[in-house]
C-alpha cells in the first residue's frame, strides 16, 4: 500500500504531502529525529524568528531525502488537504507531535484537516 500523508507545521499554511511511504512505522524515526535535531540547534542558537518556515522548509528537504528515493513527484507542497491521506503528522511549536488518522469525514470533506481525523494512539 501507499500510504499517503500530510506533514502539518503550526502556525503555516504549507501543508506538506507525501503520496506513499506515509505509515507511522516509516516516518515516525526519521520525523522524531528530525525534530530533536532541529530543536537542539534552535536552542544553542538562541533562533526563534521564522520558525514555523523553517519547519516546513527543512522537513520537505529531510524528507525528499528519506522517502523520495529517486522519484521527488512523490512529495508536494500546497495550502489544501488532499483526500487520500491516511496519516496526518502535526507538529507543534510546544515540540510535540501528534499523529492523526484520516477518517471518513475527512475523506469527504478534507478542509475539515485534523477535525476529521482521529489521534493515533499506535501500536
Amino acid at each position: 500500500m501507499s500510504h499517503p500523508c500530510h506533514i502539518v507545521v503550526e502556525d503555516n499554511p504549507a501543508i506538506i504531502y507525501a503520496s506513499r511511504g506515509g505509515n507511522p512505522d516509516k516516518i515516525l524515526p526519521v520525523l522524531k529525529r528530525f525534530l530533536d535535531k532541529f530543536w537542539q540547534e534552535r536552542d544553542i542558537s538562541g533562533e526563534t524568528a521564522d520558525t514555523p518556515e523553517c519547519l516546513v522548509a527543512q522537513i520537505t528537504v529531510r524528507f525528499g531525502f528519506e522517502i523520495c528515493e529517486d522519484d521527488f513527484s512523490n512529495l508536494r507542497i500546497g495550502v489544501r488537504f488532499n483526500p487520500t491521506a491516511e496519516y496526518l503528522y502535526w507538529v507543534g511549536l510546544n515540540r510535540m507531535l501528534q499523529v492523526w488518522v484520516a477518517e471518513t469525514r475527512y475523506r469527504e470533506n478534507p478542509t475539515l484537516g485534523l477535525e476529521g481525523c482521529r489521534q493515533w494512539i499506535g501500536k
